[in-house]
């Protein structure tokens, strides 16, 4: 079949329009292809449906490591690299910088993904690669806060983020020169839920929560003092500290405040209106999953202290990763959708059943781990999250690939 240049020249160069575009097509594919071969591991593993082979790395740790380095990040550099110079009015960042960003960072999950069906050099291939991905999009966002003529907070948290995220990647790369010293991927695995993911997200909520809800609800007052920023910080890398050291019994000091900090925050953004727009009102749900995630895990920490038994496994943590990061990539990747690309601030048939559905998928993910069978409510939570996101994914690929609805660039 012959390829029609012009037309495919078109195409690329509509996705590469603007750095969301770019980096939102790129992670909306790979919030498929990362749970699918999930999704294929715990079928094969739990009830041998088919033959899967195990990858050099094992496979929980892969899991991890893919969804926390390689699937979030494009909208997250998407996001960033966009609003960056918005946020401290310089000039945009060159087609030619992003695009490389997410050439690297399509390329490096691409290439983990078959190295996880064949030689462990392709798996190695796709990590060095990401981390190449990462390095120039940290780089450059640092570049855009040194030449800031004055100081935005916000970008500092999420460049700070950014780099724990990096060094932690940047471990687990070196992990995989020394097999032998597996403390490296826990510390990285560790270093992508808490240095990297929660103060991304945080950050990101804290700024632009208020700001969504102001812009469409008459009346709203937008709260968000600075203190906030701060104090979170201070109990996020406490955890992390208590994390990396296996202070399992501790956890509930930083933990628990850290549950009644951000219930606080979920009651005072509430819209105090009868009716809330549905595009603000999945924002705080998707939020009031923090809370929800910190009490859970104070619960085991304070357990664990009492008992000595680490009930609940890894509840807590989906609490927090499908829960609050699943919902808010949708509500805000949505919301960032819309406005750029032209069209109403409205959630949407599509994106309302994707937020809903990963409501479901998040309680029976947090569930799994009190069931008898395990690995088999594993799995069903990880079939619902991919029937949940494909037709938004298919929905949200299709505005990356067309122009924007008002006919302005970008």
């Amino acid at each position: 079949m012959k390829v029609n240049q012009p037309a495919l020249y078109s195409l690329l160069k509509q996705i590469a329009a603007a750095p969301h575009r770019l980096m939102f097509f790129i992670g909306a594919f790979q919030v498929i292809a990362a749970m699918a071969w999930w999704t294929a591991w715990l079928l094969a593993t739990r009830w041998q449906l088919w033959s899967m082979p195990q990858p050099a790395v094992w496979a929980g740790w892969m899991h991890a490591i893919v969804m926390q380095y390689q699937m979030l990040p494009p909208f997250m550099f998407g996001f960033l690299l966009t609003v960056f110079p918005r946020w401290m009015g310089l000039p945009s960042v060159p087609r030619s910088t992003y695009v490389m960003v997410g050439a690297c960072l399509f390329g490096g999950e691409v290439l983990t993904l078959i190295g996880l069906f064949s030689h462990a050099l392709v798996l190695d291939a796709g990590i060095w690669l990401t981390l190449l991905g990462w390095c120039i999009g940290v780089s450059v966002l640092w570049r855009l806060i040194s030449r800031e003529s004055g100081r935005t907070w916000h970008a500092i948290s999420c460049a700070s983020a950014l780099t724990l995220g990096l060094c932690g990647l940047a471990l687990f790369a070196i992990y995989l020169l020394v097999p032998q010293q597996p403390v490296l991927a826990f510390i990285a695995i560790k270093f992508g839920g808490f240095g990297l993911l929660l103060p991304i997200f945080f950050t990101v909520c804290h700024r632009m929560v208020p700001f969504f809800a102001a812009a469409v609800v008459p009346g709203y007052k937008s709260w968000r003092p600075m203190w906030l920023l701060g104090a979170f910080w201070v109990l996020v890398l406490t955890h992390l500290a208590l994390e990396l050291v296996h202070g399992y019994a501790w956890l509930w000091m930083s933990d628990l405040p850290m549950a009644a900090l951000t219930g606080f925050m979920a009651w005072k953004w509430w819209p105090r209106t009868r009716v809330t727009p549905p595009l603000v009102r999945v924002l705080l749900i998707g939020f009031a999953w923090m809370p929800i995630a910190f009490v859970l895990y104070a619960g085991q920490s304070l357990w664990y202290a009492y008992s000595g038994v680490y009930a609940f496994d890894r509840g807590p943590a989906h609490a927090l990763f499908v829960g609050f990061f699943g919902s808010l990539m949708v509500a805000m990747v949505t919301r960032v959708t819309q406005g750029h690309s032209g069209r109403p601030l409205q959630l949407g048939v599509i994106p309302a059943i994707t937020f809903v559905a990963l409501q479901l998928v998040a309680v029976v993910r947090v569930a799994a781990d009190l069931m008898p069978d395990k690995m088999a409510w594993q799995a069903v939570a990880a079939i619902g999250w991919l029937l949940a996101f494909l037709p938004w994914v298919l929905r949200s690929a299709w505005i990356y690939l067309t122009p924007r609805s008002d006919g302005k660039p970008g």
